[in-house]
């Protein structure tokens, strides 16, 4: 058996232990429900029944509070075709499974219903990730996993298309974020819920001098003019729809009737072997 890259029951405590000391950050998840809002906004469809996957459901109440709303767990408690709006609200990072979640998800929409996705990719982090291998490297010589890895967003599109969505596109938003120091960073992803889980992880405490190397290096590598430190959280939106008879499809290769360059009344300049 494939061993897990998350550990998901570290990650349920983390969640737990924030809300429980009433300290969670959720500008991100603020961001990414305005962001699915103004894209929402440019489908010409009324939604009537919307699902949404979330870890902090208070967040996404308060801008969709007719929905249904699931907690991220590996089987998500949605009927067939219940659905005729499914959000998958910046949790997806952290499924061990994440063709599985989107599997689920198409299989609770209706024909012809709407699936976002907002998660973290890509260049998430990128300062932290460099500056703790920099600095582990050069105290210890060696590297461990401190930072859990982004998917990048042609791999995650890829995903669309497996699951079976048609009309797949994906886009991102990098957001940048400065802080007063690496260590406030650090403070904020705690409280936001988004430290490392990684199943491989090192087991003991972080050792002061290799903090103090990596915010070190942070502050050297990373700072904007004004001294504060700058972090990025490349923010990935999926978006498809459950197939359906009548969608718009498209045209078989070769299929075109009109040149692009007649259309155009442009001259093509043939292209030596």
């Amino acid at each position: 058996m494939t061993r897990p890259l998350f550990d998901l029951s570290a990650l349920a405590h983390q969640r737990q232990r924030q809300h429980s000391a009433r300290t969670f950050a959720g500008f991100l998840h603020e961001q990414a429900v305005n962001e699915i809002k103004d894209r929402l906004s440019l489908v010409n469809k009324s939604f009537t029944a919307t699902g949404i996957v979330s870890a902090v459901p208070e967040i996404w109440h308060s801008a969709f509070a007719e929905a249904k709303h699931v907690p991220d767990d590996e089987t998500l408690a949605f009927e067939p075709e219940a659905h005729d709006l499914i959000l998958h609200g910046l949790v997806l990072h952290w499924a061990n499974d994440p063709l599985g979640q989107l599997l689920q998800c198409r299989r609770a929409l209706k024909p012809d219903g709407l699936f976002m996705a907002t998660l973290f990719g890509g260049t998430t982090l990128h300062q932290l990730r460099a500056s703790f291998a920099q600095a582990e490297s050069d105290l210890y010589g060696g590297l461990s996993p401190r930072v859990a890895p982004m998917g990048e967003i042609r791999d995650l599109g890829a995903l669309l298309q497996r699951a079976g969505f048609a009309l797949p596109v994906a886009d991102s938003v990098p957001l940048t974020v400065s802080y007063e120091t690496p260590l406030h960073l650090m403070r904020d992803l705690r409280a936001m819920g988004e430290t490392n889980v990684l199943t491989d992880r090192p087991r003991s405490f972080l050792p002061k001098a290799l903090l103090h190397r990596a915010c070190e290096i942070y502050q050297d590598s990373f700072a904007a003019p004004d001294g504060r430190v700058l972090a990025t959280f490349d923010m990935v939106f999926l978006i498809g729809w459950a197939p359906a008879p009548d969608q718009p499809q498209p045209l078989r290769p070769g299929s075109a009737k009109t040149r692009l360059a007649d259309f155009l009344g442009a001259k093509e300049t043939p292209l030596k072997d």
